[in-house]
């Protein structure tokens, strides 16, 4: 097998969802509380929120899924998929059916699907 040239080992790669999944940017975890108390570093309060990356072509074609990129989503990490492919991000590959909420201001709609 031939080594990877300097051109290919210096190629952007990008992440693309496939199926009912997007890719998600964890939010970091809370090293103090709301109350302004300061956590020792082993401890953390754990988040599950986090900014959609990118989302499948499937989900974006289909108006039952109001979620675009950049949505800031509450998601379950049970059946998070980490990604490592940037060391200081935590990316994770989600099923749709595991984001629970969308995150909204008030009067912000979903964004409509192009056609």
């Amino acid at each position: 097998m031939a080594k990877p040239t300097e051109s290919e080992r210096l190629t952007l790669e990008t992440v693309e969802p496939i199926g009912l999944r997007i890719l998600i940017r964890k939010d970091q975890d809370k090293k103090a509380t709301k109350g302004g108390i300061h956590l020792p570093d082993r401890v953390e309060i754990p988040t599950i929120t986090g900014r959609v990356v990118a989302i499948s072509a499937q989900i974006e074609n289909d108006e039952d899924y109001p979620i675009r990129a950049y949505d800031k989503v509450l998601f379950n990490p049970k059946n998070a998929i980490p990604v490592d492919f940037e060391a200081d991000n935590q990316l994770y590959v989600v099923p749709i059916e595991d984001v629970v909420a969308v995150f909204r201001r008030n009067g912000q709609r979903p964004r409509a699907v192009k056609e």
